[in-house]
């Protein structure tokens, strides 16, 4: 169980956090269309390798942070504030997206698998993710930071991420009409997740 259910939740965690339109799994799905399912996964894996690393900074950065309670509470408190600015942003500044273009192409033909590592070390968004998602594990008993856990999470969070690369090479044609509706409405989506977690993160200093 200490094994089972870091790598569950990893999974879990990965696959929701990664299954809409992003710069990585929609860049894999025109290569696979363009150049065919063995580079697309040559640059799936290429971009899981720097998620591996990611991930691991980020829990060793969540294990030093929650043992220091005073930078736990700070970070809650600025989390709030951002939660807020950005529900404000999506919900009534953002622009609805464009339509997604799938029939530009993608220049170069230089390795994929490097190109992949390159993109994932550009986006640096999993790391603070990773570090208030197992953060938030802890607090609610599901996770510690012993090496068993932290161990099968990145491994699930590696797992859960290649498969929705894997699921956009493979059958991007048949779930572009649902991704086209998830970019229609995704400010509505960010911008009621980021509410509801501004309210948890203020729920839980008053009542801390």
């Amino acid at each position: 169980m200490q094994f089972f259910l870091p790598l569950v939740l990893g999974f879990c965690i990965a696959f929701l956090a990664v299954i809409l339109p992003g710069l990585i799994n929609m860049t894999a799905a025109k290569i696979s269309t363009q150049e065919g399912k063995n580079e697309a996964l040559s640059f799936a894996v290429g971009a899981a390798v720097i998620i591996f690393f990611q991930t691991f900074i980020a829990v060793l950065f969540a294990r030093f942070i929650s043992v220091h309670q005073e930078i736990v509470s700070t970070l809650q408190e600025i989390g709030i504030f951002v939660f807020t600015l950005l529900s404000i942003y999506f919900f009534w500044i953002a622009k609805k997206p464009k339509k997604i273009k799938t029939d530009s192409t993608v220049k170069g033909k230089s390795n994929r698998f490097f190109l992949g590592m390159l993109l994932s070390t550009l986006n640096l968004l999993p790391i603070p993710f990773y570090v208030f998602a197992s953060m938030s594990l802890s607090a609610s008993g599901y996770f510690s930071f012993d090496k068993i856990p932290v161990s099968s999470f990145v491994i699930g969070v590696v797992c859960g991420s290649f498969t929705v690369f894997y699921i956009y090479i493979v059958a991007f044609k048949k779930i572009e009409k649902k991704t086209e509706f998830l970019m229609r409405n995704i400010n509505t989506i960010i911008g009621s997740v980021t509410t509801f977690m501004a309210v948890v993160t203020l729920l839980k200093l008053l009542y801390n």
